[in-house]
């Protein structure tokens, strides 16, 4: 009996109609293995997985697979985006086991849940080949299997705390750059070689650095990441990752989170220097997120599949974004399809003959490119569509409200700030409940399992760039009662954070990884909102524990700078204050309105604003805002660190001025 009909995870209902007799994870899974005495089989995928649909069209829809499976197993199917925690965990033991890992993730384990056996993908019939070897090590050779999980188990919780050192100083960020120049492709952009993922935290903290040489890496990795044909040229947004060094050829899913943190990163390059490209680029993502990603709730979608089905009708890997010379000619006719052939790179980059589209250089007419890219984009539209993962992830949409924030604010496009509000009404109204999370939900539905460190830290970020930006403090608010749970659920005692709560459902480990992956680390996200909440309250206490969760940052910077790129940036903020910056005056004042936007436009690392209507009482809600009046009846800026300010300013350039000290 296939139990996955009524899951709320695409994931999960995409594989509702196999022969597998799927349980979801929890209890009555566990529950079966020891009622019938045989190990749990647990697959582990996500929507956009390539190789997940692969093996899963293989072997979970093989009647002969299916028929080995529920004989011999009680299959289990996760979706990693609802349980980070049972991915991580079971990432981290097959890691242990095979040094590497990857989705689709195929773990073997003991009815109590240790893993004993793990893979990734396997084709069929070397799966089947396993199904049959680990049914007959469990029923041979029992204490052996059970002994190897336990001393699995054992070891991974003995590794699992990762040293942590003082606040990072300014000589550990030096360092940090010194090491990521040392991994730098000074080619192509980027760090290291093929696949080579999009380094979205590490190219905020070079932002925030600002010295020459990070500056350098941080525009080069943007330029050609944006030119190459991980961008989608036509549509705007990000693929996952490129499959080689030169960001030629995308792996073609597009996630939201990838495309937040983008946003965002592009957005602030486009403060820092005034870039066109970063422009295009930020505000083109947006308009995606907007038009593909939006669900009907007002909030937005996890993800695009990689797959889709091309004009021939053939179904595979990118068929929605590939063209070829013949293609172009079709829908542009003669002179445009060749000169776009010509400005695209096509040139048989990708499979059959097919290109991936790039824009190596602007060319020299602007308006004939506008004319063929929105001909071209308009012809794509009519082919079959890649499928869409559209479960609501807290954390992810958090992401997503601070980069719309902060792009509609910086280039005065209501719409997007409008955009990130309604997600935040989603977030509010169904994932929020008394200062606690749930992680997903769907079609306006919530699914069961809890928020993990991510969604509080994310969410709350997304709320604090929401009233930095809007002045609501409804988001101040709700990102404090977050970032209290945050503080009393999920604490380590040592100053990190675990990335489940302390009343959360307990796994054979607790999961704890302060490293960044495609998102920033739970705990330098939770150090993020932590800072920036401390600056606008004063808290000592929400300070204290930002900069203990930032200690792990000084052990990882020399060596391992790139997999601390978020907690890199805090760093920054930590070191220069932040700056917070009170404004006051009538909402409706355009003199108010040219200082909040002058701060807005400030780049001191992590300056946070505090903004209110001196007629309406906000004073009185966020404690920066105390004992800030206007200046003889004129909107005011006060520039302050540590609570400490300076005479206030009246104009937008006083404000700079004050800034730039």
């Amino acid at each position: 009996m296939n139990r996955l009909k009524n899951a709320t995870s695409p994931y999960l209902a995409q594989h509702a109609d196999n022969p597998v007799d799927w349980f979801e994870w929890g209890a009555d899974a566990f529950a079966e293995a020891r009622r019938r005495d045989i190990p749990l089989l647990i697959s582990v995928g996500y929507s956009a997985c390539h190789w997940c649909h692969v093996m899963a069209h293989e072997s979970f829809e093989d009647s002969g697979t299916a028929e080995l499976m529920n004989e011999r197993f009680v299959s289990v199917k996760v979706d990693r985006e609802e349980r980070p925690d049972v991915d991580a965990v079971y990432m981290s033991a097959t890691q242990a086991m095979t040094g590497q890992g990857g989705w689709p993730m195929t773990v073997f384990a003991t009815p109590d849940g240790h893993p004993f056996y793990a893979g990734t993908y396997f084709p069929r019939a070397q799966f089947q080949r396993l199904l049959h070897g680990v049914s007959q090590a469990w029923q041979n050779d029992r204490d052996t299997v059970v002994l190897q999980g336990s001393k699995i188990v054992d070891a991974l919780n003995e590794q699992s705390r990762l040293p942590s050192g003082p606040l990072p100083m300014a000589a550990t960020l030096e360092q940090a750059v010194r090491d990521l120049a040392g991994g730098f492709d000074p080619r192509a952009g980027g760090f290291g070689g093929a696949p080579k993922f999009p380094p979205s935290m590490v190219l905020e903290f070079l932002l925030r650095h600002g010295t020459p040489d990070a500056l350098a890496m941080a525009e080069k990795t943007m330029d050609a990441m944006a030119r190459g044909g991980m961008y989608d040229q036509l549509g705007g947004g990000f693929a996952r990752y490129s499959v080689d060094a030169g960001w030629v050829v995308p792996h073609f899913e597009k996630m939201l989170y990838d495309n937040a943190l983008l946003m965002r990163v592009y957005t602030h390059w486009w403060r820092s220097t005034g870039s066109t490209l970063a422009r295009r680029v930020a505000l083109e993502t947006a308009e995606w997120l907007l038009r593909e990603m939006r669900t009907p709730e007002g909030g937005f979608a996890s993800a695009l599949d990689a797959d889709s089905t091309g004009p021939d009708g053939r179904h595979g890997e990118g068929l929605f974004y590939v063209w070829t010379p013949d293609r172009l000619r079709e829908v542009l006719g003669d002179d445009d399809g060749a000169w776009a052939a010509s400005v695209f790179e096509v040139t048989g980059t990708f499979e059959h003959g097919t290109s991936v589209l790039r824009l190596l250089a602007d060319p020299d007419d602007r308006a004939r490119l506008d004319r063929v890219r929105t001909a071209l984009l308009a012809a794509r539209e009519e082919r079959p569509r890649p499928g869409r993962d559209d479960k609501v992830v807290a954390a992810w949409n958090g992401l997503a409200i601070a980069a719309l924030a902060e792009t509609g604010a910086l280039f005065e496009r209501p719409d997007l700030v409008e955009a990130a509000t309604a997600a935040a009404e989603l977030l509010a109204r169904l994932h929020v409940d008394g200062g606690r999370l749930l992680r997903t939900s769907r079609d306006g539905r919530t699914g069961q399992n809890a928020g993990v460190l991510e969604d509080y830290a994310d969410v709350a970020e997304g709320f604090l760039a929401l009233y930095g930006v809007t002045g609501d403090t409804r988001w101040f608010g709700l990102a404090g009662e977050l970032l209290e749970t945050l503080l009393t659920r999920f604490a380590d005692g040592s100053g990190g954070f675990f990335d489940t709560a302390d009343d959360g459902e307990r796994l054979f480990q607790r999961p704890q990884d302060p490293t960044d992956n495609a998102v920033p680390s739970g705990q330098f996200a939770a150090a993020g909102a932590l800072l920036s909440y401390a600056a606008l309250t004063g808290s000592a206490r929400h300070r204290e524990a930002a900069e203990a969760a930032l200690g792990t940052v000084t052990v990882l910077a020399g060596k391992y700078a790139r997999f601390a790129g978020w907690g890199l940036a805090v760093a920054e903020a930590a070191l220069h204050g932040p700056a917070e910056v009170a404004i006051v005056g009538p909402s409706d004042d355009p003199r108010t309105a040219a200082l909040h936007r002058a701060a807005l436009m400030s780049t001191v690392p992590g300056l946070v604003i505090a903004l209110g209507d001196a007629r309406d009482g906000q004073e009185r809600e966020v404690p920066l805002l105390e004992g800030r009046p206007m200046v003889d009846g004129a909107p005011a800026a006060y520039v302050c660190r540590r609570f400490t300010c300076r005479a206030p300013v009246t104009t937008p350039a006083e404000l700079k001025a004050e800034l730039a000290r």
